[in-house]
């Protein structure tokens, strides 16, 4: 009897060991079956991967609908309008709007449409041809209302925050006066058509000054320059120099700093028949670029940068602060070197053709970002 109650429990402690081994092995196949959990770097790397998209889609759709004011010292000539055609159209590719606020060549008037551009919370503020001591306390008022700002040709390089396009203005200078001294041989009396007050002409008469040295050769017998109504007072003071100066071969050439003055210059000269006399300016629109094409005109060469794409890449740069990126505080515009002789004789080109035969001509990537491809790419869309 003993020996038969011990063979019992032998038996129901083997059977107790066969169902616990079962639960187990049933366990582990359920878990082995079914959505192990994952691992904390995978469980974020998951939600990341599921979210990356929603979260640039959010980023994207939050660009759009801004509102930009385009405040301009001035708003005179055809590089002007087209610089102003690539602000706009460059805005409205990113689903936002354009006002501009152009002052007349009054810095006081653009000191007022700054102030006003912050009173009206624009989500963003352009600044073209500005003047530091002038608009120093708007500038400050905007950072305070926390709106980005983003300069051409302005001299605001000391506001913190602000980042500022500049056009390579020396190098301007030395294409278009040493391709000047190279034509005339060296030598020969000169007008200089410039105007003071401009951080863009400030740096145009670094490399003057430069000149004038280097080719001594090479005389100045006239310098002028006005602003406010820049083609005809130039084209008006050209003239007295000319009957100032009225034998062929008493003025080799003229140097102007603007294609403003460019124009007028050529005007009085043409109209004089003063055909010996060559003009060498800087700026570049569809405008100037037929009057260089004309084999009449006295207007030989230019150094620029496209005007449009200058407009392009500012708006770039103005999103780029929308979007939270930390911006570089100085962006130059490097120019390239536009004479009659590179273009064609058998038509009429614009600018938009231009770099079919002028190399570095024409739209820049300058800028450009994956996510304004995008936003474009959206906007386009709707």
């Amino acid at each position: 009897m003993k020996q038969r109650k011990s063979k019992l429990s032998w038996i129901a402690l083997a059977l107790t060991l066969v169902l616990v081994l079962a639960a187990c092995g049933k366990k582990e196949e359920n878990n082995a079956g079914s959505s192990s959990p994952a691992s904390p770097s995978a469980s974020a790397a998951a939600s990341e991967s599921a979210s990356a998209e929603p979260s640039q889609d959010a980023s994207i759709e939050a660009l759009k609908g801004k509102r930009i004011a385009l405040v301009m010292r001035f708003n005179t000539g055809t590089f002007s309008a087209q610089y102003v055609d690539g602000v706009k159209k460059q805005v409205a590719k990113f689903g936002g709007e354009v006002t501009v606020l152009a002052s007349e060549n009054d810095l006081a008037k653009m000191a007022a449409n700054l102030d006003s551009a912050v009173n009206q919370k624009f989500d963003g503020i352009l600044v073209d041809h500005g003047d530091a001591a002038a608009l120093t306390n708007g500038l400050n008022k905007a950072k305070e209302a926390g709106i980005p700002i983003v300069a051409f040709d302005s001299g605001l390089n000391d506001f913190e925050g602000i980042t500022n396009l500049a056009q390579n203005d020396q190098l301007l200078a030395e294409y278009t006066l040493e391709k000047l001294a190279e034509e005339a041989g060296g030598k020969g009396n000169i007008v200089k058509v410039w105007v003071a007050g401009f951080p863009p002409m400030e740096s145009r008469q670094i490399s003057y000054k430069a000149f004038t040295e280097k080719y001594p050769d090479i005389k100045e017998i006239a310098a002028f320059g006005d602003a406010s109504n820049p083609q005809l007072d130039t084209q008006n003071r050209m003239e007295a120099v000319l009957k100032q100066y009225p034998n062929k071969g008493d003025i080799t050439a003229v140097w102007a700093s603007w294609d403003e003055f460019a124009k007028g210059a050529s005007n009085a000269i043409k109209q004089a028949g003063r055909d010996e006399i060559k003009v060498y300016g800087i700026d570049l629109s569809d405008e100037d670029l037929k009057i260089i094409q004309d084999p009449t005109s006295p207007w030989v060469a230019s150094a620029a940068v496209d005007p449009t794409s200058i407009g392009t890449v500012q708006v770039r740069y103005l999103y780029q602060k929308f979007h939270g990126d930390t911006t570089d505080a100085v962006v130059q515009l490097e120019p390239v070197f536009v004479h009659h002789d590179s273009l064609p004789t058998d038509k009429v080109i614009t600018t938009d053709e231009l770099s079919q035969y002028v190399e570095g001509w024409g739209s820049s990537d300058l800028g450009n970002t994956d996510y304004l491809t995008a936003l474009e790419q959206a906007v386009g869309a709707q």
